[in-house]
């Protein structure tokens, strides 16, 4: 049966941390105005305690769900959000809001920094996850939502869910960290700073200062492309690629002769329209100084009343199953009602966007026992 869609979706914008009651971020400084993106679906119960929080991965934005006003296009969790869905909008209020230090609405670098009238490109101060969820709390607030029934998220959005439930283990019921980690490791840390060196080494780039003259348009293409090919697995690009070429014969000359190759340099370039160069340094950035593993988590709390379920996936090598397991093995230190799920799938790292059905039959279930109180 065809589930229903959600149909147009408008974003919502609520700002907060005015000048002199700025955000105290973890790096010392302060940030204020701050504006959030967000989007919501369904309808919040009368009591408030229907609330899920998903959070978006690292180019993720408030667009979860239904389609956009302008172009139409699906949120970039569609098929998990809606009537029927892994988060049934009949009985749940879904929100979904932009990371500070995004581009996409909320406050990041390519924002207008009310004292010079100018972007703040690299004036803006560091961010880390535990800064994106303490103002994920101010939206939270705003909504007048006192727990949430559940946080969710994949990748980055995991590491979103776990320091919710650490930092906020009195407001967060549930959390679902999916294909992520609690902390990076180092060959975790070295692609992103790749990934970071290949922006920095456009001469466009212009040590950030570029909003006048335009996007470092190869750097963040080559970025792009080294993370892709994170995202996927051998036994994905080898199914959906193999050694095709784009023509009959080789060319014999540095272009792209392979269809993996042309696919690349599309979803590079694609990118570039789309996301900001410096967003990418500071969230990439942002990953790399997580680090919740040890003591760090839930340090206050012998035994956690807050539930999860963990998922990973077999073929996900750039957050690979134990990673996973590390997670389970410290809530069971703490004591923590855990379920855990490593899928069989061979989209790698992909799997959390694309294996609905699983994930579907997972969630359904697992929020299906959480009591709202």
């Amino acid at each position: 049966m065809k589930k229903e869609s959600l149909g147009i979706i408008d974003a919502q914008y609520f700002t907060f941390a005015e000048p002199p009651r700025r955000l105290k971020l973890q790096s010392g400084r302060s940030l204020g105005p701050v504006t959030l993106a967000y989007e919501t679906y369904g309808t919040l119960n009368d009591k408030k305690t229907n609330a899920v929080l998903v959070c978006h991965a690292l180019s993720g934005d408030a667009h979860a769900a239904g389609l956009s006003p302008d172009d139409k296009t699906p949120g970039w969790w569609d098929g998990m959000i809606g009537p029927g869905k892994a988060l049934d909008t009949r009985q749940y209020f879904v929100i979904c809001s932009n990371v500070i230090g995004g581009c996409k609405g909320s406050t990041g670098p390519s924002s207008i920094d009310p004292e010079t009238g100018k972007p703040y490109a690299l004036d803006f101060p560091m961010i880390t996850i535990a800064d994106m969820v303490e103002a994920q709390r101010n939206l939270i607030d705003h909504l007048g939502i006192e727990k949430l029934l559940c946080v969710i998220g994949g990748s980055m959005g995991g590491m979103q869910a776990l320091q919710w439930a650490s930092a906020h283990p009195d407001r967060v019921l549930s959390a679902i960290p999916i294909a992520t980690a609690l902390k990076h490791s180092p060959q975790q840390i070295a692609f992103n700073e790749v990934i970071r060196q290949s922006i920095m080494a456009d001469p466009a780039w212009r040590k950030g200062y570029y909003y006048e003259h335009g996007q470092p348009e190869n750097g963040l293409a080559v970025a792009r492309m080294i993370g892709h090919i994170t995202f996927m697995s051998d036994q994905s690009m080898e199914k959906k690629f193999s050694r095709k070429l784009k023509k009959e014969n080789l060319s014999f000359q540095f272009t792209d002769d392979f269809e993996v190759e042309g696919y690349l340099r599309y979803r590079g370039y694609n990118f570039v329209k789309r996301f900001d160069a410096n967003s990418y340094l500071y969230i990439t950035k942002a990953l790399d100084y997580f680090d919740l593993s040890g003591d760090s988590f839930l340090a206050e709390i012998k035994k956690t009343t807050v539930r999860f379920l963990v998922i990973s996936f077999k073929s996900d090598w750039l957050y690979p199953p134990y990673q996973s397991q590390e997670i389970v093995r410290l809530l069971k230190r703490k004591h923590g009602y855990t379920t855990y799920s490593d899928l069989t799938s061979t989209y790698g790292h992909d799997a959390f966007l694309i294996e609905v059905e699983d994930e579907t039959r997972l969630i359904k279930n697992f929020l299906a026992h959480i009591p709202q109180n």
